[in-house]
C-alpha cells in the first residue's frame, strides 16, 4: 500500500442487523484514497455496507466521518461529499437522462460537465439522451449511474457491482476510468462485488466472506 495514501472516510464501531441476521457488529473501517474492494457472497452485506457508508441507512451503533465531517453532526454536509445511488432504484424513472444529470449540480459543486461528456461518449449513452430513465435497459440505466458517479467530483464514490449488465466494451472503458481515478489524491472509491474485478488497481480489500 502506498505511503502517500490518505484516510478519507472513517467508520468506527459500526453495527447493523436485519431481524435474525447480524451483518456488522462493532466494525471499524479506514477508507483511504484509491480503490477499496468490498468483496462478499450473496447476503453478506455488500450493498448494506455501502448504504451505511453513504448515510443512506442508519447504523445501530458507531459513527462515520469524512475528513472531520461527522454524519451525525452534519448529515447534509457529509452526504454532499458522497456519491451513492442504488443501481436498482426507480426513483428517477420519470426524468429524462439530461435532467437527471442536471439535477446533480446542486448537490455536487465539483460536477464536471466536460468529464460527463467523455463518459457519455465512452459508455455509448448518446443515443439514449432524449429518453426517460424508465425507457432504458438495465445496462443503459447502470451506465447513466456510472457516468454520474465519475463526473460528480465527490470525495467518496460508492459503486455497487459496477460491471453488472454492461457490454464488454463498456466494462473495459470503466476499468480504464477507474484506474485513472485511483491515482487521485483527494478521492476514495469503494467498489462492492462478489469477486475481485480483473484489471482494476485495488488499494485495499474489505472481505465480508462467502
Amino acid at each position: 500500500m502506498s505511503a502517500q495514501q490518505n484516510t478519507v472516510l472513517q467508520a468506527t464501531d459500526l453495527s447493523f442487523h436485519y431481524p435474525g441476521h447480524a451483518l456488522f457488529s462493532n466494525c471499524t473501517y479506514d477508507i483511504k484514497t484509491g480503490i477499496t474492494l468490498v468483496r462478499g457472497g450473496d447476503g453478506r452485506g455488500k450493498t448494506s455496507l455501502l448504504q451505511l457508508l453513504a448515510g443512506a441507512m442508519p447504523a445501530e451503533t458507531g459513527q462515520l466521518q469524512i475528513q472531520g465531517v461527522f454524519l451525525h453532526a452534519q448529515p447534509d454536509v457529509y452526504r454532499s461529499q458522497v456519491f451513492w445511488i442504488d443501481p436498482r432504484t426507480e426513483e428517477f424513472d420519470q426524468m429524462a437522462v439530461p435532467d437527471y444529470f442536471a439535477s446533480l449540480h446542486a448537490r455536487y459543486p465539483q460536477f464536471d460537465d466536460v468529464l460527463l461528456a467523455q463518459m457519455i461518449e465512452g459508455l455509448g449513452l448518446a443515443p439514449h439522451l432524449n429518453k426517460q430513465l424508465f425507457m432504458l435497459s438495465t445496462g443503459s440505466k447502470r451506465k447513466v449511474w456510472l457516468a454520474a458517479a465519475f463526473a460528480a467530483g465527490a470525495t467518496v464514490i460508492l459503486l455497487d457491482d459496477p460491471f453488472a449488465a454492461l457490454d464488454r466494451a463498456s466494462i473495459q472503458f470503466v476499468v480504464e476510468v477507474l484506474n485513472q481515478a485511483a491515482s487521485r489524491t483527494h478521492q476514495a472509491w469503494v467498489v462492492a462485488m462478489y469477486t475481485e474485478p480483473q484489471g482494476v488497481a485495488l488499494s485495499a480489500l474489505i472481505d465480508l466472506g462467502d
